[in-house]
């Protein structure tokens, strides 16, 4: 070693950026996503559908795959499945506007190794995806007691309500954001979706649970913990 060759150690030597993969239906929320992880992860890829996420995570072989649950085909249940049969090391970390305890729970199961939800801060989702890449689970605070609650045989709530068993899953996305106060606007601009189809999800929770009013919804969220 030359004597002027400076000797590297843990403090000096700059860490090297993550190998990211995106998988979310919705082009403007991966859009937003590259921007937050932009220097410290490197986005090798992205999908917006569940055949292609598969077979590029495969091609690829990133560091953490940062995937969406709901989608068409199955959602991200069915992409963590399916490549960890052929790749078991691949780390995954979900990240959603869902928080409901069946969610978190299938896709742990599936070979998640955390759940995290869609109004997490920049740096803290930054950190969130190295440590998956190290090995670590990460879920957003109030998420770790389903998971912990769901492995310990405790029940999980609303995961054993057939009222809401009923929903469909963009419908229990709606019910907990209008059940939380959200007008049907900010509902609309959160799931990207038009104020016309946030309406119509309205009246469909409200005919299935066979509610009257917003009041009535809210209510019936609280009581299972929704909110």
């Amino acid at each position: 070693m030359s004597i002027n060759e400076p000797v590297l150690n843990e403090s000096t030597v700059p860490d090297a950026p993550v190998r990211v993969f995106l998988v979310d239906d919705h082009h403007l929320f991966r859009t937003g996503v590259k921007s937050e992880l932009i220097p410290a992860c490197n986005v090798i890829g992205e999908a917006s559908e569940v055949e292609a996420a598969i077979e590029m995570i495969q091609e690829r072989n990133p560091d953490v795959v940062l995937i969406d649950v709901h989608m068409p085909d199955g959602g991200g249940e069915r992409v963590i499945r399916e490549v960890l049969r052929h790749s078991p090391d691949q780390r995954f970390l979900a990240l959603s506007v869902s928080d409901a305890p069946e969610d978190v729970i299938a896709v742990i199961r599936a070979g998640a190794r955390g759940y995290l939800t869609k109004t997490i801060e920049g740096p803290l989702l930054v950190d969130g995806i190295k440590r998956v890449a190290q090995g670590d689970a990460v879920f957003s605070p109030r998420l770790a007691g389903f998971v912990l609650d769901a492995f310990a045989g405790a029940p999980t709530g609303p995961a054993t309500d057939s009222e809401y068993e009923q929903l469909s899953p963009r419908e229990r996305e709606v019910l907990r954001l209008i059940a939380r106060g959200f007008s049907y606007k900010e509902v609309a601009a959160e799931l990207v979706l038009s104020v016309k189809t946030i309406e119509t999800h309205v009246s469909s929770v409200l005919r299935k649970l066979q509610l009257s009013n917003r009041r009535e919804l809210t209510r019936w969220a609280e009581q299972r913990r929704l909110v």
